[in-house]
């Protein structure tokens, strides 16, 4: 619960209020960074799911909380462990700012990422709630990729059977469901879901199909 609980501790901390999409004061921002920094913020204020702005701001941000020479007992630490940490926090206070924004869905998927193993059930809500901002499926994709990612396929996998069209989403969307199933180890949710996908008959459908079948056929022999 590291990461929530340092969020719990700064939250109740009396800070001034700021603009979403402002940066935060600070005399540990690297001068040279800040001119890119405030370019990101206002792009991802126009488009708060635009992911390569998102992770370049983010390295940022990450890279200037781990640069800060604490001053405060509350976030003094020297152990790369609660550097990373502190980190984490800052890119959750980017990502929150940006989650509320109704179009907003990559935030989501961020925020999701960071509280997977400290509060589950709250991910997942977020993950779910991305994807009903977006209908495209590129929520879906990046949904059930942080999963895989997370080592949580099987999760993965529920996501998308609860979320993907295979008709009107895109082809990673499906793509990344069947790849959950083969990493869960569920060879026939994988063909399943790979059939689905074949009834789409399109050039980049059928690469990722190319692409996919070795695989099933080889977890269907294993």
């Amino acid at each position: 619960m590291a990461l929530l609980a340092r969020l719990k501790a700064l939250l109740t901390r009396r800070s001034p209020m700021r603009r979403p999409g402002t940066r935060q004061a600070t005399t540990a921002a690297r001068s040279a960074d800040l001119p890119r920094e405030d370019t990101l913020r206002a792009k991802l204020v126009d488009d708060p799911n635009d992911i390569q702005a998102f992770r370049e701001l983010a390295e940022l941000v990450r890279r200037r909380a781990d640069s800060v020479e604490p001053v405060d007992p509350l976030i003094a630490e020297h152990d790369p462990a609660e550097h990373h940490i502190s980190a984490d926090v800052a890119i959750w206070a980017l990502a929150e700012e940006l989650a509320g924004n109704p179009r907003a869905w990559y935030p989501l998927i961020e925020l999701a990422r960071l509280s997977l193993h400290d509060d589950h059930e709250g991910a997942m809500r977020r993950l779910n709630a991305a994807c009903e901002r977006e209908h495209t499926g590129l929520a879906l994709a990046e949904g059930v990729r942080t999963l895989r990612e997370a080592d949580l396929p099987g999760d993965g996998l529920g996501l998308g059977v609860g979320q993907w069209s295979p008709r009107d989403h895109v082809v990673e969307a499906g793509r990344q469901i069947v790849l959950a199933a083969l990493d869960a180890e569920r060879p026939l949710d994988a063909r399943r879901h790979l059939d689905e996908l074949k009834a789409r008959d399109d050039a980049e459908t059928r690469a990722v199909v190319t692409e996919l079948e070795p695989r099933v056929e080889a977890a269907e022999r294993a």
